[in-house]
């Protein structure tokens, strides 16, 4: 019995060790899973700048890593979250494993690729968020297997195509954010089964089609966001079911039709309602006046007719827009409701401008001491501006341009401290300019008085508002001298409009100044005197007018340095002497008015000087020759007949002996170049061949009138080519085959450009590797002509009249493209060793192009370079990375060195070899220490200028662009200094710098819309 019992014992405790054993062996293979997972994911990653994965390391439980929470009795993986890490990389499929996951949040990085189909394997996810990333492709259909979900974030990325069908599925969804992609397709139907649904936010698409009306069904939603897609039709009645909703977002569409007449009955709760920018019609219900709950109504740009009603109960307003539409019909009573708002104590913004409404502003408008915009241009406001604005202590935007105003401009307005825009022109005011405006000192940068009847002298003061941009006084009766201070505001880069007044004077020295002014117009005054030769140095002018004085003189041969002029006019003056030949090389130049001069000579015939469309030269009685269309007398050639006849006499024995001289020659050198071309057809045998006269003669013998550009090792002229179909503008790149290393540049750039093509690289089109006319060797390579020359001449070369921020990030975006396209992309292996700003070169459309491969290296797998390594030079001082100058072997470390470098000079201005950079300060440092507080301050003033912004309309709307300037410019020159640190290894990959400008130029655009609509 005893046995027994010992047996059965032994027995029991054996199978209860079994057991324990496989419960943890299953425990273990379940932990190794969820760590094998995990440490897939740290393998996709490719930047961590937090060095949050270092710490992911088996010195500690992966329970205990950063990001990650288990569960507390399975201690299974339930939270991933690199919420903000700044990682890049790509997501892993082995997050598939990650089966107990309730939690996925990837917010606010920049992943790349797509989002794997493995994550559907997640049964228990109720939480998946990758907004604001670089993923692409197709958003998964397997998502729909995470039947879940409570919230799907997928928002500012790059997807593409519909909303899938297997999202029916998902009916827990109680948020679902689709902002800023590339969706296509109608808004699904099903989502109105989501009875959960609170918001539903698919922002900036491409949606499409009428909002179903199965929406209705949507009892618990607050937020309804459709901004900035293409959504028509009118709204289904059923959409005014949603009782529950709180936040309306439907700006830029196309949807139409009229608002209901109890809309703030229906919705009880709301506070946002975004209309701005469709088609809707009819009036403004009169219920909105009962909406106690809003905070912001926008109407704009829309077809609302009637006048505005009372919003007296709407204490809780902050905006109210209705500008844009065709509210009002001019009678006295059209401004009652803004007396209405006087209990609305806490509006920051009020706008009704572009509208049919009249009356008399009244006093209480000054009440509204929070405001900051108070736009109310293009009516039909009269009477006189109340004293009493000068309360608006917090304006920064004040817009009455375009109205009936009568009366001065009130002194008050000096007080307003705040104020960037001040816009009262085209009204009806009399008076001088009050001086008081010259102590807007701190923030003023538009100031438009323009198309009054203002008079007097310009106040001294106003040369006080050192941040001026625009200052446009025209069309006044302005008069006496205009204060040489005004001239000194270097601060000037928009427009200077001092036209159609009664000025007198000559332009004084302190005009030199302006060395960022687009636009500058001193036209139909009484100016006298002769130009000053310091204008010149204005060489941002896109228009230049002084026409309509008595100025005297000839034109000044610095006005050569304004090769980005579009207009120029000098009409109606006492101009006298030749009329430059240099004029017709300005290849921008749309409009060119010398009539009612007295210019004298032969008058040019090449370049614009071939267009009468743009040229107008009557009135010139002086003036001979030219085309036809001018109708100038000729020029007379009395005399001359006689001396040609006897240099004929003279000349034809010693041409006859030249000719038999030259027969001779060309057979020997027939023969010899025929040897020539057989080799060269060896050594380049890819490139269709074009002959050394055929160059010749399209570089009209390589005239320094057709010299575009000269290098160590080359010279580079514009040229016409003579084909079968038409002619071809290219340039010949021809090489200096007297200096050492010449031919070998040669033949790296031949052996590159054979074996690469991309959009952003120059395009070859043939080659020359033949003898010249003496017998000497002469090779060339002959490419696409950029008739917008290269971003060197665009930063310091007079001809920085177009690049605004945008323009700029396209050009580092096409240069990042084209290194990640030769460093990963052509097959083998290439360092280019020669970025710069000379070498990238801008076609007709400012896309960039990378040129110049004669330094450009193969590399082998094995790190050695190719046959060209012999070739000692490995880049230009300034841009050649500092490991290159102790010896270290060629990298794609060094072209992604200099592609920073150049990214700061692009957004500076700046040259590395800056003579202010010295004693250990660099172009590199010295960015690095202004960001981000002083970036304002570091970056090139040009880039804040675009032409849109000369005109008023725009500029009233857009003149707080910088503010979303600024973030993106700290962005860029981050992007900038990562890439040109100085050990080789801290340097991000040309492929991450490309991603993050790409990133910078998607929330750019955003924000730019973005912006527009909250100014709206």
């Amino acid at each position: 019995m005893n046995e027994m019992c010992f047996l059965y014992t032994l027995s029991s405790n054996a199978l209860s060790y079994i057991f324990l054993f496989c419960i943890l062996s299953s425990v273990s293979s379940r932990d190794e899973t969820d760590h094998l997972a995990l440490l897939s994911i740290k393998n996709h990653i490719t930047s961590d700048p937090c060095q949050i994965m270092p710490l992911w390391n088996d010195s500690i439980h992966f329970c205990n890593w950063t990001g990650i929470v288990c569960g507390l009795r399975h201690r299974r993986v339930v939270t991933l979250d690199f919420r903000s890490c700044g990682f890049s990389g790509s997501i892993s499929p082995a997050v598939g494993n990650l089966t107990f996951l309730r939690d996925l949040i990837l917010d606010n990085n920049s992943f790349t690729g797509n989002v794997p189909q493995e994550v559907g394997r997640l049964s228990r996810l109720r939480r998946l968020h990758v907004w604001n990333n670089s993923l692409s492709g197709e958003i998964p259909s397997n998502i729909s297997r995470c039947s879940n979900l409570v919230e799907l974030y997928l928002g500012d990325n790059s997807f593409i195509g519909v909303i899938p069908n297997e999202f029916e599925s998902l009916s827990k969804l109680q948020s679902l954010i689709l902002d800023s992609s590339e969706l296509t397709g109608e808004i699904p139907k099903f989502i109105g089964n989501f009875t959960s649904l609170a918001i539903l936010s698919c922002a900036y698409n491409h949606f499409q089609g009428s909002i179903p009306d199965t929406l209705g069904q949507l009892s618990n939603l607050w937020y309804f966001n459709f901004v900035v897609n293409n959504l028509s039709g009118i709204l289904p009645l059923s959409f005014f079911n949603m009782s529950s909703l709180k936040q309306i977002h439907l700006v830029d569409n196309k949807i139409r039709g009229n608002l209901p007449l109890d809309i703030a009955q229906r919705f009880l709760g709301l506070r946002v309602l975004n209309l701005a920018m469709n088609k809707f019609s009819g009036p403004i219900p009169l219920s909105l006046s009962n909406a106690t709950n809003l905070v912001f109504l926008s109407l704009d740009e829309n077809a609302f007719t009637g006048s505005v009603p009372s919003f007296s109960r709407l204490q809780r307003l902050l905006r109210l827009t209705v500008d844009m539409n065709q509210l009002g019909n001019g009678r006295s009573d059209n401004l009652n409701f803004v007396s209405s708002l006087a209990n609305c104590t806490n509006l920051q913004m009020l706008g009704f401008g572009s509208n049919n409404l009249g009356g008399v502003l009244p006093r209480s408008v000054s009440n509204f001491t929070l405001l900051t915009e108070l736009i109310i241009e293009t009516n039909l406001i009269s009477g006189n501006i109340p004293y009493d604005i000068g309360q608006l202590v917090n304006v920064e935007r004040l817009s009455l341009y375009s109205n009936q105003l009568t009366g001065t401009i009130p002194d008050s307005i000096g007080n307003l401290r705040s104020l960037g825009l001040l816009a009262l022109g085209e009204n009806l005011l009399s008076g001088s300019i009050p001086s008081s405006l010259g102590n807007l000192t701190r923030y003023l940068n538009k100031l438009y008085l323009d198309g009054n009847k203002l008079e007097g002298s310009v106040p001294p003061d106003l040369s006080n508002c050192r941040g001026l941009q625009v200052l446009n006084l025209s069309r006044n009766n302005l008069s006496g001298y205009i204060p040489k201070g005004i001239f000194g505001l270097s601060s000037l880069t928009i427009g200077l409009d001092l036209s159609d007044n009664r000025f007198v004077g000559s332009l004084p020295s302190e005009v030199g100044a302006l060395q960022n002014l687009v636009s500058f117009d001193v036209s139909n005054n009484m100016m006298s005197g002769e130009i000053p030769f310091v204008l010149g140095s204005c060489t941002s002018l896109v228009e230049l007018s002084i026409a309509g004085n008595t100025i005297e003189g000839e034109i000044p041969s610095s006005f050569r340095s304004l090769r980005g002029l579009e207009i120029l006019d000098l009409s109606r003056n006492n101009l006298t002497g030749r009329i430059p030949e240099y004029l017709g090389d300005f290849v921008f130049l749309k409009t060119l008015n010398l009539s009612l001069n007295g210019f004298d000579g032969q008058f040019p015939k090449l370049g614009a000087f071939r267009n009468a469309s743009i040229v107008s030269v009557y009135g010139n009685a002086k003036l001979c020759g030219g085309l036809p269309e001018f109708q100038l007398p000729k020029c007379s050639n009395k005399g001359k007949k006689n001396q040609i006849s006897l240099s004929l006499l003279i000349t034809i024995p010693i041409l006859s002996m030249i000719f038999v001289l030259s027969l001779v020659v060309m057979f020997c050198w027939f023969c010899k170049r025929k040897k020539a071309a057989t080799e060269s057809s060896s050594e380049d045998g890819n490139f269709p061949q074009v002959s050394y006269q055929s160059l010749h003669e399209a570089t009209d013998g390589f005239s320094s009138a057709n010299l575009i550009g000269s290098g160590k090792f080359s010279y580079v002229y514009k040229a016409t080519l003579h084909r079968k179909t038409k002619p071809q503008f290219v340039a010949v790149k021809v090489l200096k085959l007297a200096v050492h290393g010449a031919d070998r540049s040669f033949i790296a750039e031949c052996e590159a450009l054979r074996s690469i093509r991309h959009r952003n690289l120059v395009k070859v089109l043939t080659c020359c590797s033949s003898l010249d006319f003496q017998g000497n060797d002469f090779k060339a390579l002959v490419y696409s002509c950029m008739v917008n020359g290269s971003l060197e001449d665009w930063l310091h070369q007079n001809r920085a009249v177009g690049l605004n921020f945008l323009q700029r990030l396209n050009i580092v975006i096409d240069l990042a493209g084209a290194l990640d396209y030769i460093h990963r992309q052509c097959g083998s292996l290439m360092i280019h060793c020669d970025i710069k700003p000379s070498n990238v070169l801008l076609d007709s459309d400012l896309v960039a192009h990378l040129s110049d491969f004669g330094l450009a290296r193969f590399v082998h797998p094995d790190s050695s370079t190719s046959h060209t390594s012999s070739l000692g030079v490995k880049g230009t001082i300034g841009y050649a990375a500092p490991e290159y100058g102790m010896g270290s072997r060629l990298s794609t470390n060094g072209d992604v060195y200099s592609f920073g470098i150049l990214i700061l000079e692009l957004f500076t201005g700046k040259r590395p070899t800056d003579e202010m950079f010295s004693d250990g300060l660099s172009l590199h440092s010295f960015v690095k220490m202004a960001i981000p507080e002083r970036v304002m301050g570091i970056t090139d003033p040009v880039l804040f200028r675009t032409r849109e912004e000369g005109n008023m309309a725009t500029d009233t709307r857009d003149s707080d662009m910088h503010d979303g300037i600024k973030d993106r410019l700290t962005s860029v020159y981050g992007i900038g200094i990562a890439c040109s640190t100085e050990i080789p290894g801290d340097r991000i990959e040309i492929s991450n710098a490309l991603n993050k400008l790409q990133f910078v130029k998607k929330t750019f655009l955003k924000g730019r819309v973005t912006r527009r609509i909250r100014r709206i």
